[in-house]
């Protein structure tokens, strides 16, 4: 038995991704209605996204209040075992949307002896529902949400930071690593989920940045990109 597996986590879990199923439907149907109908591949819409998202991230993250976002289940269970498997203790979210990652990551700084996780979200009614969902589940202590702009909510985080998931606005990866950078502790790991920003990718590619990184085959077409800080 884990804390993932206790009655009330995964009784949590199992009726926020259904919930999430239902809710973000319409949301990726549109997107991929949008993207047929400009005749443009995937590829080719990401670029655009990003121009759209750098005029304006603030305004087109809160107007997704009632879209989850998720991550999928079998993330969900990667990123508890990551953190499981390098001893985290104190970790950094950006994107916390309604908390269904952050309750994996919390599972697992339960199951390590404790520690802190340090949330961001942009969106006040995500960040009320996300402490609500933690407060359920019984994980509520582990976690500090922050609601806001991460690139002013994330300036302090209090200390080393053993992992950092990237879950927000495509466009802030780099700005958010590069801000959370000083304090990554030599092996920490960092996951971009739906890391399509070819600038986010080509700095944590670049060794000489300090990094070792690679796509992660899980939930093919979602851009999952796993990094490790090196130096």
């Amino acid at each position: 038995m884990n804390t993932l597996t206790t009655r009330c986590v995964a009784q949590t879990l199992n009726a926020l991704h259904a919930e999430a199923e239902i809710a973000d439907r319409e949301h990726i149907a549109g997107r991929i209605a949008q993207i047929e109908t400009a005749g443009e591949t995937f590829a080719q819409a990401v670029p655009r996204w990003l121009t759209e998202e750098r005029a304006g991230y603030q305004q087109i993250y809160r107007g997704y209040a009632g879209n989850f976002l998720a991550v999928s289940p079998a993330y969900g269970r990667f990123l508890y075992m990551i953190a499981r498997t390098c001893w985290a203790k104190r970790i950094v979210e950006f994107g916390t949307s309604m908390g269904i990652s952050t309750l994996y990551l919390a599972a697992a700084l339960r199951d390590n002896g404790g520690g802190r996780i340090i949330g961001s979200e942009i969106e006040p009614s995500k960040a009320a529902r996300a402490r609500a969902n933690l407060e359920e589940a019984g994980l509520a202590d582990l976690v500090d949400i922050r609601e806001g702009d991460a690139l002013d909510t994330l300036r302090a985080v209090g200390g080393e930071v053993d992992l950092l998931l990237l879950d927000g606005a495509f466009s802030l990866y780099l700005p958010v690593l590069r801000q959370v950078e000083p304090f990554l502790t030599r092996g920490a790991v960092i996951l971009g989920e739906n890391a399509f920003d070819p600038t986010y990718l080509d700095y944590v590619r670049n060794p000489e940045n300090g990094y070792l990184s690679q796509s992660l085959a899980i939930d093919d077409g979602r851009g999952n990109e796993f990094t490790v800080r090196t130096a």
